[in-house]
């Protein structure tokens, strides 16, 4: 393992992750952080939206501090920034280009941007939007470091001058997500906050097969969904499942389903943290297709993938279950092995390490 590092991190939320996936993204990524030995500092905007829905006020893995203003993060943390080994950015931090400008002068060691939104940043670059990152600023990152892996990345270099554009995906906390046993209460279900362009997906591979199977059981959990969906009698809904709900939530499910934003199926290589919790604990899923996802899970091994109601119908009525719990076996082995929070703070390592012109040999994934 490489030498523990000082690590600091500037991201929309850990604290909470009421209608945001960054949350659950950071919370296993600075846990396997912390159990390879490093020290991590994450710094949160104090938003009253996210004050009233901390589920995770103090991790037991890294400090928390919140600020209320950028001349406030200045004067309290410019030596803590200076000081540090890596200074890590992420997507939709409010002021983020104050944010990203002050770090860029402020850091002597690494600095990198964490985009968890790549395909939805890049569409906001090149209709001009810098709400929370400039095209100018890419180049001043020592790392980019992107949710989306693919051609993606060629492009962040190509067109926007990224001097090391790496896919660094989601992850997941083994510790809180696994196979347990109890009740099965839905055929399928879905955990995800409303989003318009993926709506039309989850009304054809879940709404849809529920108005047409009324004696199936589904479930549709998160935030922000509008009241004039006409949901069927048989699709019960939850308004926000915290992370700690969230195992029990999937284990309770025959098969879960993962729709993907248009911009991410775009892209490609985009998988979603929910994806890979699903997997951690073993339930089969059902997802839309997208390029890359085949890199992740082996179509109809460890992931059945359509764009079709009826198709999910029918494997919802005739899949027997000792095939969908196999399924689900595979998909939780192959996370284990590529996709956990200690993962990616190993292949984060191997980024620094390659900014700071070590060998990979010198350090052990």
């Amino acid at each position: 393992m490489a030498r523990a590092l000082d690590v600091v991190v500037l991201g929309l939320s850990i604290t909470s992750s009421w209608g945001n996936g960054h949350a659950t993204t950071f919370r296993a990524l600075l846990k396997g952080m912390a159990a390879r030995g490093h020290r991590v500092l994450f710094l949160e905007r104090d938003k009253p939206w996210y004050a009233d829905n901390r589920d995770l006020p103090s991790p037991d893995y890294c400090d928390v501090a919140l600020y209320d203003s950028l001349d406030e993060l200045a004067d309290r943390y410019a030596d803590t920034v200076r000081r540090a080994d890596l200074v890590i950015v992420g997507s939709y931090v409010p002021d983020g280009v104050e944010v990203g400008d002050w770090v860029q002068r402020t850091a002597h060691g690494v600095t990198a941007f964490y985009d968890i939104d790549t395909p939805v940043t890049v569409a906001r670059l090149e209709r001009g939007d810098t709400e929370y990152l400039s095209a100018g600023q890419i180049p001043g990152y020592d790392l980019y470091l992107s949710f989306t892996g693919g051609p993606i990345l060629d492009r962040l270099e190509r067109q926007f001058g990224a001097q090391r554009a790496r896919v660094l995906y989601c992850s997941v906390d083994p510790e809180g997500y696994y196979p347990e046993l109890g009740p099965v209460r839905w055929d399928l279900g879905y955990l995800g906050t409303y989003s318009p362009d993926r709506q039309p997906t989850l009304d054809r591979l879940l709404v849809e097969p529920a108005r047409a199977w009324e004696r199936g059981s589904f479930i549709v959990a998160g935030p922000q969904y509008p009241d004039g969906i006409g949901w069927p009698e048989n699709v019960a809904r939850v308004e926000h499942l915290p992370p700690a709900e969230h195992r029990r939530f999937y284990n309770a499910q025959r098969f879960t389903l993962n729709v993907t934003r248009a911009d991410m199926v775009a892209a490609g290589w985009s998988p979603s943290v929910r994806l890979f919790e699903a997997a951690a604990c073993g339930v089969p899923i059902i997802s839309d297709p997208w390029n890359g996802l085949e890199t992740l899970f082996t179509p109809g091994e460890e992931i059945l993938i359509t764009n079709d109601g009826e198709q999910v119908m029918r494997w919802l009525r005739d899949t027997p279950g000792q095939r969908a719990r196999a399924i689900g076996r595979a998909a939780r082995r192959r996370v284990m092995a590529s996709h956990t929070g200690v993962r990616r703070a190993a292949e984060l390592e191997g980024y620094v390490a390659e900014v700071r012109g070590m060998p990979l040999s010198a350090r052990a994934l």
